[in-house]
């Protein structure tokens, strides 16, 4: 039984330009099948097997020898018939495959319209869906991980039990409504408040976890501060293995932050080398510098530089009392540059920061192990993770409309109770399966890739 809205075949080619062994051109739609029987003029094709067939074009030339493979409906990923054609690697020979199938009455699909397809077919949730697209583009191995967990569907499951749960607690609401007149019993009420507890720590165990693991999935980022000329820049060109900075002995040579990503074992780090922090000459500097300590607020951890071979400076002391501002929300690594040259600064005034000696003209393999550790110990473990801002924020609104849910719920107005409870549930709801519109659906899924 068929279970598309749609009356329209589309296609695409789902593997990436350039030359390979295979490139891969689905379709999907009523019209997939007949298209395939044509191209491969056969008579029938036994679905979820691999045939090996020539196809031709309407005029009967050969195009190329491919693999078929067809996913009848609703046993496939749109939950339409669905045929891939596997053929020989790269774009000239996908291109010409696919100008066939839209002769033969296909359409060129939008980008992420197969996963559209398959949320609106009830084959994926908004969780899988946005998994897929992470898992796409990801470059951290952690991140894989994480969100290969979403699609095995846990962070549904999650979600389910607590909407079963808010909705259970409704019903005890509405059943009441209906005898306003009389107080709600005492050991009900008091269930309903235990109940509404467990579920907010929940979410809000949940939401916490996510935030501070956000990393995992996005990336963790790292800001080097310190006065101008301490060895930033250099630090910097050492940890990309090339000269990514401008070094010169000049103060303010870097007037703006320099963003690059590495690999640090199997974490993907995004390294932000900000402006000297200093009393700024001019706006455009000022402007670096305010950049800098933005840098700070938004960044997962600081990478203090301080120059050994000179004394503690006014503008060394400022920038202690900005690492001591957050050191409490920021993970803090503090290192002493230019320990080849003569040792001026009295390091016992930073041993709050437990400073390490190097020297980035020289090793900085101490700066990536440093770093690397504690990465390491902000591990994947068997926590649910929320692994997109939209999913944060409609977990936080959940949980503020239970959290408003209290003060009616003890009053005894039990219509305004029952209304934040269905705040809740819209809410958490929406995490897998809420919207409706199609600019939503179109604006979510566009960001896809084609053939996907």
């Amino acid at each position: 039984m068929k279970i598309s809205r749609y009356n329209d075949t589309i296609a695409a080619v789902a593997t990436a330009h350039g030359i390979g062994s295979i490139s891969i051109i689905r379709v999907s739609g009523d019209k997939a099948y007949s298209i395939a029987l044509k191209l491969s003029k056969k008579k029938s094709i036994t679905p979820r097997y691999a045939t090996l067939s020539f196809l031709y074009t309407k005029d009967g030339e050969p195009i190329d020898e491919a693999i078929i493979i067809y996913f009848k409906s609703p046993y496939s990923f749109t939950g339409e018939d669905v045929v891939e054609f596997q053929c020989h690697g790269g774009i000239a020979v996908a291109n010409l495959i696919l100008d066939e199938v839209i002769k033969h009455g296909a359409r060129v699909a939008t980008p992420g319209e197969f996963s559209k397809r398959a949320f609106l077919n009830d084959k994926i949730d908004l969780t899988k869906a946005e998994a897929i697209a992470k898992i796409i583009e990801t470059k951290s191995t952690d991140a894989v991980k994480i969100l290969s967990k979403q699609l095995k569907g846990e962070l549904k499951e999650f979600v389910e039990s607590l909407r079963e749960e808010l909705v259970e607690i409704l019903a005890y609401a509405e059943v009441n409504i209906d005898y306003a007149e009389e107080d709600l019993p005492a050991d009900l009420e008091q269930a309903i408040v235990k109940r509404l507890e467990d579920i907010s720590k929940k979410m809000q165990n949940t939401l916490q976890i996510s935030q501070k693991k956000e990393g995992l999935v996005n990336g963790f980022s790292i800001s080097i501060v310190g006065k101008p000329n301490v060895g930033k820049s250099s630090l910097l060109n050492r940890l990309l293995n090339y000269n990514r900075a401008i070094i010169s002995d000049i103060a303010g040579t870097t007037r703006d932050t320099i963003e690059e990503e590495i690999k640090i074992g199997t974490h993907l780090v995004k390294i932000i080398d900000t402006a000297g922090v200093r009393e700024a000459k001019d706006q455009i500097e000022k402007i670096g510098v305010q950049r800098a300590i933005e840098s700070i607020e938004n960044s997962d951890m600081v990478l203090a530089v301080f120059d050994g071979s000179k004394k503690l400076s006014e503008e060394d002391e400022k920038i202690l009392s900005l690492l001591k501002s957050f050191k409490d929300s920021k993970k803090i690594f503090l290192f002493v540059n230019k320990s080849d040259l003569k040792q001026e600064l009295d390091i016992s005034k930073l041993e709050e920061f437990e400073p390490v000696l190097i020297s980035a003209k020289e090793d900085v393999d101490i700066v990536i192990q440093s770093i690397k550790r504690y990465l390491d110990t902000q591990g994947i473990d068997d926590d649910i993770i929320l692994t997109s801002k939209r999913q944060m924020a409609e977990l936080k609104r959940s949980l503020e409309a239970i959290q408003r849910a209290f003060e009616p719920l003890e009053e005894g107005e039990l219509e305004l109770f029952a209304y934040e409870i269905n705040e809740a549930i819209s809410h958490i709801s929406s995490i897998t399966r809420d919207f409706e519109r199609d600019e939503i659906l179109d604006k979510m899924f566009g960001s896809f890739c084609l053939g996907k």
